[in-house]
């Protein structure tokens, strides 16, 4: 049988995000929020019931224990509506199986696989980021020389003269050191800032480097997404073009698919494996069901307020079987549906369907496949069904398919009749 193909395996694990989308939103539907909601509230009232009842005294003692038996007793039975919520969903889904699928048109728009490269926005980071700007060097105020005032005339007569000479000679030799000391401090800091002014160019100058590296490492990734959609579109132009000129290997991957785009429920997961042979234009189809044992066996849920717990009633073995076998033939009718309706340019002209469990034997131990539906059907009949009011059972019948007496027993099909594709009458 056949594997998945590339755009079969692509669309195969889009419809899994879908799926698993769309049993969160069934999840969170309105009765399943209020039952939950409910819980939640009733749980909370209980446990502020019972922190009443240890700090009530002893008067209000036996009110508040009563109202803590009737808040919890209302939380257990908040969580009994839950779980018979999802029991129902999870029934719903089981006995939908084929109406699901009658909602939707089974065609694959090859057009809805083409992809288109999305680049996400760069990033530089720190990087983009300009190293901050020195800021302007400001020297130390340069030292002015003062000439001491001179003597007056009086003062001139009695020595100031050469006093004043003395004091003028002190403030030139004052000046020049403290000029000299100016200029020693000056030219250090200006070296200094040419030191730190070069160091910052020089990180500056890496910044960009490396800003650069990044963006040509980002355009780079930006080319190598673009090449790997592009030779994804080039691989689906040619998927396309072979499927109009019938490659067989073509009209098989569309099969897989379709396939892959039939999405069942959690509670009941099946496995496809064909082939198609162009010569005779018919596929070879498996579907693999889950056994019978996997799926939900209870009716409902209980509260036993006298045992304090939670019971779950058994579903009847009749009920168990009766649900079991509708699913398988669903399935069966579903699938074929499912390829007839997708192939709108009519590729395929019939289909050779076995419907199935993969078990251990009980007598040897080993691995073994059993059949549990068999059927032949051809596009034109299988046409002129109206699905919305057929009886799946009844559908099997009509097209002479070999079906089992007890899918749930895992009976093989009976074949002792042989399988007929029948006309529509």
């Amino acid at each position: 049988m056949a594997k998945r193909g590339f755009f079969a395996e692509m669309n195969y694990q889009a419809q899994q995000a879908e799926k698993r989308s769309r049993a969160q939103q069934v999840a969170n539907d309105r009765a399943r929020a209020s039952a939950e909601r409910e819980l939640d509230r009733s749980r909370k009232a209980a446990e502020r019931a019972r922190l009443a009842v240890s700090r009530a005294s002893l008067a209000d003692q036996k009110t508040a224990e009563r109202e803590a038996a009737r808040l919890y007793t209302e939380y257990k039975l908040a969580k009994v509506a839950s779980l018979n919520s999802d029991l129902a969903r999870v029934y719903g889904e089981i006995d939908g199986l084929l109406a699901w699928t009658l909602e939707v048109d089974d065609h694959i728009d090859l057009e809805s696989l083409r992809s288109t490269a999305e680049h996400p926005p760069f990033d530089a980071g720190v990087l983009a980021n300009p190293t901050p700007a020195m800021p302007e060097l400001v020297y130390p105020t340069e030292p002015a020389y003062v000439e001491p005032s001179g003597p007056s005339a009086l003062g001139a007569a009695f020595g100031g003269k050469k006093r004043h000479q003395e004091a003028v000679e002190r403030a030139r030799s004052g000046y020049e050191a403290a000029r000299l000391k100016w200029h020693e401090e000056a030219t250090a800091l200006h070296a200094a800032y040419v030191a730190a002014q070069a160091r910052r160019e020089g990180v500056e100058r890496r910044r960009i480097t490396s800003l650069a590296a990044a963006e040509s490492a980002y355009a780079e990734a930006c080319r190598q997404r673009e090449a790997e959609v592009e030779a994804r579109n080039q691989e689906l132009d040619t998927f396309v073009n072979e499927l109009a000129f019938d490659v067989e290997s073509a009209i098989q991957q569309y099969v897989g698919i379709v396939l892959s785009n039939s999405v069942y429920p959690e509670a009941f997961p099946v496995r496809h494996d064909y082939q198609f042979t162009l010569d005779t234009r018919e596929l070879t189809l498996t579907v693999t069901v889950p056994e019978p044992p996997t799926l939900p066996a209870v009716k409902e849920y209980k509260y036993v307020k006298a045992k304090d717990l939670i019971a779950a009633t058994p579903l009847p073995v009749k009920a168990q079987k009766d649900r079991y076998a509708g699913a398988v033939w669903q399935v069966a009718v579903r699938t074929l549906h499912e390829v007839f309706e997708a192939d709108r340019a009519g590729k395929v002209h019939s289909i050779a369907l076995t419907v199935g469990v993969d078990r251990i034997a009980p007598a040897t131990g080993r691995p073994e496949s059993v059949p549990l539906v068999i059927v032949s059907a051809d596009r034109e009949s299988f046409s002129n069904f109206d699905l919305e009011k057929v009886v799946p059972q009844a559908t099997l019948a009509h097209l002479g398919a070999a079906v089992s007496k007890s899918p749930f027993d895992v009976t093989p099909a009976d074949t002792s009749r042989g399988v007929r594709a029948r006309s529509a009458e």
